[in-house]
């Protein structure tokens, strides 16, 4: 998964910077109203009846439209554990919000009618994609955990409301079939008791609903680092750039061999790049606050959703729209449960408990994963801790001061004189790429040339074959985690891209859990790289 910033990306930032934000939804001044004088009261009360006509006639309308959106859906119990408890009841305008959502592999929808062919689903049902969505309760910040599908953790025994039997309890089970034994409330139950968390509401979609989904929007942008032709899926992708939308966003989402090491983790990788382009998309066409094309969306959703008794009220699908409508993109962060292959079977998962614990800490005490580090107690002598909202920092006082020789790592593998650097500016301080040149022209990266870009939350090292020692060293210098650091053949040498996280100082400042989990933010454009399969 690679991010790479452009010329032209940084011409279109800057032209839509300069836009008018008001200019689009401008229309025509409103007519001028002439009262005359007497005689028009008789024309007075004709209008006050036509516009309450109107007024009535548009609440039928409305009434009517909420009532199709409530009846399209399908509703079942939010939680199936035997000794589970309901979720403590929420203001989902202003509580903290957990909603599992969960994609199926079935290809029934609604409806009844069957989408594809009987190869392309088990007929069981099980759970194809696994996000756990967390709203903050100050409308800040938004999580979206991912569960793989070949994770085995502890399954709660289940009641199954159609039939009455319950499922046997299993120390391991495969999180992904636990719809099986009722339905998505075997879900929540099992991911309760593997968070500590109580799951508010879930919502559980098929394979048309995404079809579909992405028709009524109008397609969603992905990247792909190769050409792609996925003879199992179906995804059929040239490199770089594409729309996808119907049977070629299905396969997007649930190809197992084209992207990563051709599993699981590929296609979580995948899936998150889907979800924050799809976000970037919803925030930048005003999706959440135009009410037609809301409610058109809403009704391709719901009627290929099944969700809990509380989820199916259409306000309070508004409501959760409500809340994610001004929350920034660098503050949607997409994750994945840390996991390490279980001793028995190497194709199999288990939780790493000791990575996972501080992540489910946050959500239950409702932090978000791109906030700072916590500032120490406060003295008489502190300073204030820089921020994205703080203006650039003027050319001087962003120059960093030089490593001193005792902070210097061993000398590296090779010559760092011999290694061209490209240092791209994606922070807000135009004077930022260049305190960086200096800094590694101190270390020895004679070679090293300065670019701008469009603006980047986190540093990433980009390298072309043969630089592995140098882009590692960089690295290192400067703190950039190894997760930010990345092959790529069009580095031609090694490329750093300086974000915000690398805004001020001589080492990358890393958020709670940045370097522990792997994942993007919704602000982040990634593409996928190939798998070779």
């Amino acid at each position: 998964m690679t991010r790479r910033p452009s010329a032209d990306g940084a011409q279109s930032a800057g032209d839509a910077a300069g836009a008018d934000p008001g200019e689009a939804s401008v229309g025509p001044a409103p007519a001028g109203r002439h009262l005359g004088r007497g005689g028009r009261h008789r024309g007075l009360a004709a209008t006050a009846i036509v516009v309450a006509t109107v007024l009535v006639a548009a609440g039928a309308f409305v009434a009517v439209q909420v009532f199709r959106l409530q009846s399209n859906v399908l509703t079942s119990p939010l939680n199936l554990g035997e000794n589970g408890e309901s979720a403590i009841p929420v203001d989902s305008s202003t509580d903290p919000l957990q909603i599992l959502i969960l994609g199926t592999d079935t290809r029934r929808g609604n409806t009844g009618d069957f989408f594809g062919s009987e190869d392309d689903s088990t007929g069981e049902g099980n759970s194809d994609v696994m996000m756990l969505l967390t709203l903050s309760a100050d409308r800040e910040d938004v999580t979206v955990v991912s569960f793989p599908r070949d994770l085995l953790v502890p399954l709660p025994s289940c009641l199954d409301p159609e039939t009455g039997e319950s499922s046997q309890a299993m120390d391991l089970g495969q999180l992904n079939g636990a719809l099986k034994a009722g339905g998505p409330g075997c879900t929540v139950a099992a991911i309760n008791n593997l968070t500590g968390l109580s799951v508010d509401h879930f919502m559980m979609a098929d394979f048309n609903a995404v079809k579909e989904l992405t028709s009524t929007l109008g397609g969603v942008e992905v990247c792909v680092e190769g050409p792609v032709e996925d003879e199992y899926s179906g995804l059929s992708l040239p490199a770089g750039t594409s729309e996808v939308e119907g049977d070629q966003a299905l396969a997007f989402l649930r190809t197992r061999h084209s992207f990563g090491d051709g599993g699981d983790a590929g296609r979580i990788a995948a899936q998150q790049s889907f979800m924050a382009s799809m976000a970037r998309k919803v925030q930048a066409e005003g999706t959440l606050t135009n009410l037609p094309r809301l409610y058109a969306i809403a009704d391709t959703v719901t009627r290929n959703l099944t969700v809990d008794e509380d989820l199916s009220k259409p306000a309070e699908l508004l409501r959760i729209a409500d809340r994610m409508k001004d929350v920034d993109l660098s503050n949607i962060a997409f994750v994945t449960v840390p996991t390490e292959q279980w001793v028995e079977d190497p194709n199999r998962l288990v939780l790493d408990e000791d990575a996972a614990s501080p992540l489910f800490d946050a959500l239950r005490e409702d932090r978000g994963l791109t906030e700072d580090e916590p500032e120490p107690t406060a003295t008489a002598s502190k300073a204030p801790s820089p921020s994205a909202s703080a203006p650039p920092a003027s050319p001087s006082a962003s120059a960093t001061p030089e490593p001193s020789a005792s902070a210097t790592p061993e000398v590296p593998a090779v010559d760092p004189g011999s290694v061209p650097v490209l240092v791209v500016n994606g922070t807000s301080n135009p004077e930022r790429a260049t305190a960086v040149q200096k800094l590694l022209v101190a270390a020895g990266y004679t070679q090293a040339a300065t670019y701008a870009s469009v603006p980047a939350e986190r540093t990433q090292v980009y390298f072309s074959t043969g630089y592995e020692d140098a882009a590692a060293d960089l690295a290192a210098r400067l703190g950039v985690p190894a997760s930010q650091v990345t092959l790529d053949e069009s580095a031609a040498g090694v490329q750093l891209l300086v974000g915000a996280d690398l805004a001020t100082g001589s080492k990358v400042v890393v958020p709670p859990l940045g370097s522990a989990l792997d994942g993007q933010t919704a602000d982040e454009v990634t593409c996928q790289s190939s798998s070779g399969f």
